[in-house]
């Protein structure tokens, strides 16, 4: 299912997996990530009933995913031919990670005024969603 060198299927699973590490990620820290975000117990407690939560995020989510597994994917078969390997497709979203995603959340969280630890649990969240991406693009080739 390549078309012009761009496997949209390796892109679809690859966003899948990024959304569903996501998933498994933020329930595993939910507790510290609310805390983090600085949520009373209340809203803790309203939140993990599943009261009020919106499906707006999800599908953003999702959405972004494919975005992001698009992007990636462009930026892996800039390598050139051949090149659209595991390590390749891993090391392309470390260095997205660093260079872009990890700077923006640093900014963006130092001037919100947001704290550290929220910091580090959403941009850890980030370079694993990157780095399996990029080794599912990776896996699949073009």
């Amino acid at each position: 299912m390549a078309t012009a060198g761009t496997n949209y299927f390796a892109i679809l699973v690859a966003a899948l997996a990024g959304f569903g590490f996501g998933a498994v990620y933020y329930i595993s820290l939910s507790k510290q990530w609310m805390t983090a975000m600085g949520w009373s117990a209340e809203q803790q407690a309203t939140m993990k009933g599943g009261m009020g939560a919106s499906k707006a995020p999800f599908i953003i989510s999702i959405v972004a995913n494919l975005v992001m597994a698009v992007i990636l994917a462009g930026v892996i078969s800039h390598l050139g031919p051949g090149q659209t390997t595991i390590r390749n497709g891993i090391i392309s979203g470390a260095f997205c990670w660093l260079g872009f995603v990890v700077t923006t959340l640093a900014t963006n969280y130092a001037f919100g005024g947001r704290k550290y630890s929220l910091m580090v649990i959403d941009s850890v969240h980030w370079l694993g969603v990157l780095l399996i991406m990029g080794a599912v693009i990776g896996a699949f080739g073009s």
